[in-house]
């Protein structure tokens, strides 16, 4: 008994440990967003502020804009919510019906269509950038937010569909089938059978394509211009800005408010990503 009880509470001191390890850059930048420059510069990096002061949240937040130039992240903000609500919808929509065709509704030369999708996977993004922008030159939508979510959409494409058709291929066939002999065809099927099962895979998918796109710097280095640039693109402007002093609280406040969106999807959703995993989202 005595045994049991020293096991458990040597494998939690270690996993507080190092959750505290994980959380000590986050406590950091924190603390330092709410000091003041002159009780950065003469205090301790891990001590907690003496005077609490969001001053430094105000001026990162800032959206006064003169010609091109923004300063602050308010912005760049509202581009990326622009950018990411359409390209995650579209994606994730394009992903499921993918799937859906490409592990119940089969095809001569579905196999190879697959395959191609996932050799997509495995093409770094570098080499998408000058044939991707070519095409934005075509479709005259170059340099703008329109463009961004063309891009995000069509590199989305292959993770999603691959997402979904991992999961579909659990559903039996037997209830497509069936679904067939009533009289189904493939929207209704679709509609009112698959994507109702679906809901742990959709938010597996939503939380990953909302990651990825939100956090994407190149794409929003490369595809976009002025007003247009996403809010990677800001908080890097934002940390580069050329000034007599460097103002590290005004950064550290940028970095949190840049990680917010993606934080609160975690905490809202995480339960349902780990749930959408073990029901299939890598099997296959």
């Amino acid at each position: 008994m005595q045994s049991n009880k020293l096991s458990r509470f040597i494998v939690y001191a270690v996993l507080i440990y190092f959750a505290v390890y994980y959380l000590l850059p986050l406590y950091v930048m924190l603390t330092t967003s709410v000091k003041t420059m002159d009780e950065i510069r003469g205090g301790n990096l891990l001590s907690f502020p003496m005077h609490i002061t969001f001053a430094a949240w105000s001026k990162a937040w800032g959206s006064a804009c003169t010609g091109v130039e923004c300063t602050g992240l308010a912005p760049f903000f509202w581009n990326s919510v622009r950018m990411v609500i359409p390209a995650v919808a579209i994606s994730t929509t394009l992903g499921a019906i993918n799937g859906y065709i490409l592990s119940k509704w089969k095809f001569p030369g579905s196999e190879l269509v697959f395959a191609l999708l996932m050799y997509g996977l495995y093409i770094p993004f570098q080499v998408l950038l000058l044939p991707m922008a070519t095409t934005e030159g075509w479709l005259g939508i170059a340099s703008s937010t329109t463009g961004l979510v063309f891009v995000h959409v069509v590199c989305g494409i292959a993770s999603t569909t691959l997402f979904f058709r991992n999961f579909y291929v659990g559903i039996p066939d037997e209830l497509i089938n069936a679904a067939r002999l009533d009289g189904a065809g493939f929207w209704r099927i679709f509609w009112r059978i698959v994507l109702p099962m679906s809901i742990p895979i959709l938010m597996v998918t939503l939380i990953w394509q909302f990651t990825q796109i939100w956090n994407d710097f190149l794409f929003g280095l490369v595809f976009s211009a002025g007003g247009s640039q996403p809010i990677t693109v800001g908080l890097n402007n934002l940390a580069n800005t050329s000034t007599t002093v460097k103002e590290y609280n005004v950064d550290m406040a940028a970095a949190i408010i840049a990680a917010l969106p993606t934080i609160f999807v975690y905490v809202a959703a995480g339960k349902y990503f780990v749930r959408g995993l073990a029901a299939g989202a890598v099997k296959g």
